[in-house]
């Protein structure tokens, strides 16, 4: 079975964001986010050489991949997604094109990404990264410099270190940083049921095109989401924690809309939801879905023919929260 026919009827994964945003838990120096805990550089605008800090205390001791994967499987899920780079520019990988990664600045020094692709690989679960392929806030040439409204901090680009738009070419991030990262997966992770690309706004058709034949050449059957852009894709990524109600039988509707009712029922689609109000961990984010509305979700989802992607967001030692586990457990028992 090949992974697009994997895919129709997967129904039910984990995505997990944990990284250096992790440490702070939502705030910073007596100030809280609003939203995204993992948007916490741009939304208090913390330059680069204040948040490198985090990298040097970032110390996970009680981090167990293959725990993290037994929960999954123990909860019915058939795949699993990891962060292996947000907008703020860190990898949590061994990177040769970028020393900012887990494995060369922290204390830590380990490649977490090959141990969860090792956890899954024992576990037999599909294992799939996130990638931020344009918005890198480490990067002065990251992108988002053309668009200015919609985001949860700032500015969708590093304003606050890198302010003058003028002189900003996201063509020299894409050859010096995005590329290689990318082929760095594709190469060193083993076999990748998708890559999961996210917030495409700078980024022209020949990247995004780019990129697709970079993955197709290193793994032709590693499916690509619809948030590398341009129409680059081989599924469509709804909204964040969107739940459509209906599709309209239209063999000619938009795949691209999600707007919640036009889908098309012979594409590929994918919720990824949230446990809480954050996709990182925020400490004191207490606004968590119960294991029913969980179940409710994914029984909604499925019977669309949408699959269920649901958020974890380990704290900066590395543990999921209680809260998360539970309600985890408890959903699998309801469904």
């Amino acid at each position: 079975m090949n992974n697009r026919e994997w895919f129709r009827t997967a129904q039910y994964g984990m995505m997990m964001h944990w990284g250096l945003y992790s440490v702070l838990g939502g705030e910073y120096k007596g100030k809280r986010v609003r939203d995204y805990a993992e948007w916490i550089q741009s939304w208090l605008a913390i330059p680069n050489a204040e948040y490198e800090k985090l990298a040097h205390i970032f110390n996970p001791v009680y981090f167990d991949a293959d725990a993290v994967i037994r929960l999954a499987k123990e909860c019915g899920m058939q795949y699993f997604v990891f962060t292996s780079k947000h907008h703020d520019g860190f990898a949590m990988f061994k990177s040769e094109a970028d020393a900012y990664n887990i494995v060369d600045a922290t204390p830590f020094g380990r490649d977490v990404t090959a141990e969860f692709a090792e956890a899954c690989y024992k576990h037999s679960l599909k294992f799939g990264l996130y990638y931020s392929q344009e918005l890198d806030w480490h990067h002065p040439h990251g992108g988002g410099y053309d668009n200015f409204a919609g985001c949860s901090g700032v500015s969708w680009d590093n304003s606050w270190d890198f302010p003058d738009r003028t002189n900003k070419d996201f063509s020299i991030c894409f050859e010096e940083k995005i590329k290689p990262q990318v082929k760095e997966l594709l190469k060193n992770y083993g076999e990748l049921c998708l890559l999961w690309f996210d917030v495409p706004h700078t980024i022209t058709k020949e990247q995004s095109l780019e990129l697709n034949k970079l993955v197709k050449q290193y793994r032709p059957d590693c499916l690509i989401n619809s948030r590398i852009g341009n129409g680059a894709y081989d599924y469509v990524s709804l909204g964040d924690n969107e739940y459509p109600s209906s599709f309209a039988v239209d063999a000619n509707a938009d795949p691209n809309s999600l707007d919640g009712m036009k889908y098309s029922p012979y594409g590929l689609y994918e919720t990824a939801g949230t446990l809480n109000s954050s996709w990182g961990y925020k400490y004191y984010d207490q606004n968590w879905i119960t294991a029913q509305e969980i179940a409710d979700r994914r029984r909604k989802l499925n019977d669309l023919g949408i699959n269920y992607l649901l958020n974890v967001g380990p704290d900066g030692l590395g543990r999921i929260p209680s809260f998360s586990q539970e309600a985890l457990r408890g959903a699998k028992e309801l469904f």
